[in-house]
């Protein structure tokens, strides 16, 4: 009994040890397993945390480089802006000086090579350099045809002082010539109609009163003092001496005329209207019957705007102008209220050809149109971009210049197969080196690429016709009295002076009688004068007459 105490015990023993061993053991493992938890659980989190920490390096790095390129981009804009207030204004190239002379402010190769050595230094090169010798010319002249008063001065006393006898001439010296001015002034011209009565008849009771009355000629301005001269003289002065109308005022005073700008401004859109318009209207028929136009456009400021828009917002002026080897040269403005195409298409509705424009959007996607783009703007955005890459797309347009200028006398035929062959493979490189050129970013030269490419089918265009230039440069030149003009005029109080086309009528005779040789004033004096006397409205192809090429006006 006992010996079976002892062994249960001993067993219960054994078990129980068995039991706390393997309850340690299970302890042990869920402990383990706690620890790969715990340790799972912060390897994820560590995971999460450097992720994060990832895509806010991403996201920094991102804002650097748009801060960079942004800085980059301000950088160029202010030296731009410096250029522009303080540098020269001319478009001129500064990368090809003329005989190898440098400028002292641009970097040039031969100042950044290394010193010469002693033997270099010694080499001597001669060379000879021949100037023309120039007559001395003098700045000042007066035209042929002007009539000459001469003065002659003789001695007070032509007794010889030695014998007291009487001299002779014996010859004479124009010691100065000088111009004299002789100002204007002011007449009234009274038109009197006499009336006269046939007496015989008069006293025959069976024969009617025979009664005949002069006829004066019919005024520009029913009931006005305005004559031909006036108006013409308003007018010319406006738009050939950009003198806003305020300030003639007092001129006018001087020669006797009291008036007050108002009253000049209705003259000049009622004879406008009148008899400017249809000769316009004219040569806008003509023009539109033409195949190749140089367009472009300009801001302007109109007070009492239509549209309800404030008087600060631009309104535009549009230059039309053909070209020489279509005929005489005829340029037509066009005032508007906007920039939009429908004025464009709205103008040149009718046209069918080819138009040289600038990179505005306006100028697309016309029935009928061909668009030809602007070298001088392409030249103009690589000449901003000052830099090694900026020279050498400046130098591809100086090279098609250079071309442009011996083609310049060639007739349109031969021009366009001289193009064919020398210009055509430098529009093709330079297009090429431009696509192939890593440009990006905001700075000027990835502009410069990018409003090259964007053009690219319009700058090939003049290289298959010879009557299309290189460039809108002649557009540009015609609009320029319009801008010089604004910056006296100032603006234009309501639309009847802009949108009913009194300005932009005027500016138009004003440039075309420019472009065909004939004196403006002059021109607006025999059409004042003449078309109130004609019945243009009944028959309109009087016009012709009046055209600034016509040979009536050219006489």
């Amino acid at each position: 009994m006992t010996d079976f105490y002892l062994f249960s015990t001993i067993r219960n023993g054994i078990i129980g040890k068995k039991l706390y061993e393997r309850k340690v053991v299970n302890d042990l493992g869920n402990v383990s397993s706690n620890n790969e938890n715990q340790y799972e659980k912060l390897i994820r989190l560590l995971e999460e945390q450097l992720a994060q920490t990832n895509q806010q390096n991403k996201e920094l790095s991102k804002k650097l480089d748009q801060s960079l390129k942004q800085n980059e981009a301000l950088t160029e804009q202010l030296r731009h802006l410096t250029k522009l207030l303080y540098g020269s204004k001319t478009e001129k190239t500064k990368y090809n000086a003329p005989d190898g002379q440098g400028s002292l402010f641009d970097d040039d190769p031969p100042f950044s090579e290394s010193e010469h050595t002693e033997e270099q230094s010694q080499q001597t090169i001669s060379y000879t350099v021949v100037r023309k010798a120039q007559k001395k010319k003098r700045n000042d002249s007066l035209r042929d045809g002007i009539e000459v008063e001469a003065v002659h001065h003789h001695p007070k006393n032509t007794m010889c002082d030695c014998c007291q006898g009487q001299m002779i001439e014996i010859g004479s010296t124009i010691v100065r010539e000088e111009a004299e001015f002789i100002p204007a002034r002011m007449k009234k011209v009274q038109h009197i109609e006499h009336a006269y009565e046939c007496k015989n008849c008069k006293g025959d009771a069976f024969q009617k009163a025979q009664i005949k009355r002069g006829k004066a000629p019919q005024a520009p301005i029913q009931r006005s003092m305005a004559s031909p001269s006036v108006l013409a003289k308003v007018i010319y002065d406006k738009f050939m001496q950009y003198l806003p109308l305020y300030r003639q005022v007092k001129e006018w005073e001087r020669y006797g005329l009291i008036t007050n700008d108002k009253n000049l401004s209705n003259w000049v859109i009622r004879a406008v209207h009148d008899w400017l318009s249809p000769i316009y209207e004219q040569m806008k028929h003509l023009m539109m019957a033409k195949s190749v136009l140089h367009v472009d456009e300009t801001y302007a400021q109109i007070i009492n705007r239509s549209d309800g828009k404030s008087g600060q917002t631009n309104a535009y002026n549009w230059v039309f102008r053909s070209v020489p080897c279509q005929g005489p040269i005829i340029t037509l403005f066009q005032s508007s209220l906007s920039r939009a195409r429908s004025v464009l298409e709205d103008f040149i509705y009718g046209f069918s050809g080819t138009i040289v424009c600038d990179g505005y959007s306006a100028y697309d996607k016309l029935k009928g149109v061909t668009f030809a783009n602007c070298f001088a703007h392409i030249r103009r955005y690589w000449l901003k971009a000052d830099s090694k890459n900026g020279r050498i797309g400046v130098n591809y347009c100086d090279d098609l210049y250079r071309l442009e200028r011996k083609f310049k006398h060639l007739s349109p035929s031969k021009r366009r197969k001289k193009r064919q062959k020398y210009s055509k493979p430098i529009v093709d490189k330079f297009l090429e080196w431009v696509e192939t050129s890593p440009f990006c970013g905001k700075n000027a030269l990835a502009k410069a690429a990018e409003y090259t490419l964007n053009r690219a089918n319009g700058l090939k265009t003049f290289l298959n016709d010879g009557r299309i230039e290189i460039d809108n440069n002649p557009a540009e030149n015609a609009i320029r009295p319009s801008v010089v003009g604004r910056k006296n005029w100032i603006h234009s109080v309501s639309e009847a002076g802009a949108k009913a086309k009194a300005n932009a009528i005027c500016l138009s005779l004003a440039e075309t009688a420019k472009a065909n040789g004939v004196d403006f004033y002059r021109y607006l004096l025999k059409l004042l004068t003449d078309l109130p006397n004609l019945d243009i409205y009944q028959h309109p192809e009087i016009l012709n007459q009046y055209m600034p090429w016509s040979k009536m006006i050219q006489a």
